[in-house]
């Protein structure tokens, strides 16, 4: 059986470049600062193609870094300045177990092949009081449907099935949020009035958001996985600047210069 399709990072970089992605950022980006609005002093991973969302939170975050999936390809990240952003393996992420504090997952889950092994990849490199955020389409959204959307390949979910999915896989979900409540059009009327449009849509219209976005903690009083026992393998991933060894938290280092397509 033929998984998702990964969408590729040069598409969503461009999205992100247009007036219409810029204002998709700032929107979703709301979500994500109300969920966490404090990441001081944290090591932030971002998965998938995180780095339209990341640069708040290197303004104040100890450290932050951009993995990006080996079938989506990878930019460089940011554009101006040392390097953070490296190819990876999802399935395989060179980072030692725990090393991570808070892990955004966005344009990464609905493409997975195995989302089961993903997230348990995502629980592995988590501190003990780590948390995951998740941004996936909702099902429910024009913006899963629509061809020109940057949410439309993959595999949507509704909320209910994200919370049951993180469930399974060892997560306690403790807030949700729905956004991006405009309609996936470049009009310049619609992206006028997209802030009224997201602030009418939060309080009455709350499932239709184009993504839906959950907020949850490690659970450490369970079973242990066998992916999330400490490791003898030696990961080496892309743009990285040294192996990193499966338990060391002193393998987190700057990854290397990359010399990919520009991401900013």
């Amino acid at each position: 059986m033929i998984g998702p399709m990964w969408s590729d990072v040069i598409d969503l970089r461009d999205f992100y470049a247009t007036s219409q992605g810029q204002l998709t950022r700032r929107l979703i980006g709301r979500s994500l600062r109300a969920l966490w609005p404090e990441v001081r002093g944290c090591r932030v991973l971002g998965l998938g193609y995180a780095v339209p969302f990341l640069q708040p939170f290197a303004d104040e975050a100890e450290r932050v870094v951009a993995m990006m999936p080996a079938p989506m390809g990878a930019v460089r990240w940011p554009s101006v300045g040392p390097v953070q952003g490296a190819l990876a393996d999802e399935l395989e992420l060179p980072l030692p177990d725990r090393s991570i504090d808070r892990l955004l997952l966005i344009h990464g889950l609905e493409f997975a092949d195995h989302a089961h092994g993903l997230l348990r990849e995502c629980w592995r490199v988590l501190a003990d009081n780590g948390r995951l955020m998740v941004v996936v389409p909702n099902r429910r959204a024009t913006w899963a449907r629509m061809e020109r959307s940057p949410f439309a390949n993959g595999q949507p979910y509704s909320e209910g099935q994200l919370t049951r999915l993180l469930r399974d896989r060892l997560f306690t979900p403790i807030a949700s949020s729905t956004a991006l409540f405009m309609p996936p059009s470049r009009s310049r009327m619609v992206m006028g009035s997209a802030s009224l449009l997201e602030q009418i849509g939060c309080r009455l219209f709350p499932a239709f958001g184009g993504v839906v976005v959950v907020d949850c903690a490690k659970q450490i009083a369970a079973p242990v996985l066998r992916s999330a026992v400490a490791s003898r393998r030696v990961y080496v991933g892309v743009g990285l600047s040294q192996p990193l060894q499966g338990s060391s938290r002193a393998g987190f280092k700057n990854p290397a210069p990359f010399t990919g397509v520009d991401g900013s």
